[in-house]
């Protein structure tokens, strides 16, 4: 890829501002997955909160998770919010490692299909959509799955390569179109993505101070 290519500029200045991330925040693949699944509709810190409960609780294991009465592991996560909700997700997750026989060592589901095939396992999951799916498979499983959220979609509108009314696929298809198909490439990206759109690139933009506002149409 050379450095005229749109979807890599923005990536470059935003990792010349900012550094390497060191995301996903997550100190084995399990816990990587339980946050896919928590963080849905919520701020990381609050997913911070509830992985620290069931740390504590001694929770942060597929068997103990399935093991645990549906009450005990909502109040757990209850930071999270939706903790009845997310708390059935844990457990469907949980069941899908568990008949995969890979409840114990979660990161060998990467070597059972191909990744195509995997991502649709995974979408089969309760509770489980392409975000969530392609943060597993991405961060957790470390295969080049890229992940699109409300803020890829908020700023590359604003740029110009995105219309905004895309789906979810198109949106993935276009930046894996356009990129490497390499891990590192797609966790930094996306890393960069959020922390652009938590800092700058808000509903109501911050733009003066954006490391993207010299290519970016909503700024000029």
């Amino acid at each position: 890829m050379t450095r005229r290519n749109p979807w890599l500029i923005p990536y470059q200045r935003l990792a010349a501002r900012h550094g390497p991330q060191h995301w996903w925040p997550g100190e084995t693949p399990f816990e990587v997955m339980v946050g896919a699944v928590l963080t849905q509709n919520t701020a990381w810190t609050n997913v911070e909160r509830a992985i620290a409960n069931l740390k504590a609780a001694g929770l942060l294991d597929c068997a103990a998770i399935l093991a645990c009465p549906d009450a005990e592991l909502a109040a757990a996560i209850r930071p999270a919010g939706y903790f009845n909700v997310k708390a059935g997700r844990l457990k469907a997750l949980c069941r899908f490692l568990a008949e995969r026989g890979v409840a114990a060592a979660p990161e060998r589901l990467a070597g059972q299909a191909g990744q195509a095939e995997l991502r649709d396992a995974l979408l089969a999951v309760s509770g489980v959509g392409p975000e969530t799916a392609d943060s597993i498979l991405l961060y957790a499983l470390g295969l080049p799955s890229f992940v699109v959220d409300a803020y890829t979609r908020r700023a590359y509108a604003r740029l110009g390569l995105l219309r905004g009314d895309e789906s979810y696929a198109e949106i993935q298809t276009l930046f894996e179109r356009h990129l490497a198909r390499d891990v590192g490439l797609y966790n930094e990206y996306h890393a960069l993505i959020v922390r652009l759109g938590k800092e700058h690139c808000r509903p109501r933009p911050r733009c003066p101070d954006c490391p993207l506002k010299e290519i970016c149409r909503h700024a000029l």
